[in-house]
């Protein structure tokens, strides 16, 4: 995957086209991403110990890896992903600016 936890992200299509997050959890296997404050659902859950009160909660929901795109630490646009290897690792640069994405 392009991305991982830690990343910010720009939604590029969908109903949340535009927004930006940060990746909170990535899921390799099923090729979705969770991103902060996007794709937000309503879940209703019964009252258990954790949520003695029960009801409606709005919570985020994975979205699929190839609607989003990493944010350009330079510009702040969206933009795509390429490797280098600098001091013998591989790293992702991002290919509008020549930023290194890694930390």
């Amino acid at each position: 995957m392009h991305v991982k936890k830690g990343d910010k992200v720009m939604v590029i299509s969908g109903k949340d086209k535009g927004k930006t997050g940060v990746i909170l959890a990535a899921f390799p296997k099923q090729s979705r991403v969770l991103v902060e404050g996007v794709n937000i659902v309503k879940k209703h859950s019964k009252p258990s110990q954790m949520n003695p009160q029960g009801g409606i909660i709005s919570q985020e929901a994975p979205v699929h890896v190839s609607n989003v795109m990493p944010v350009d630490p330079k510009s702040g646009e969206p933009t795509r992903v390429g490797y280098k290897t600098l001091d013998g690792k591989k790293v992702r640069v991002a290919t509008k600016s020549g930023e290194v994405l890694d930390k």
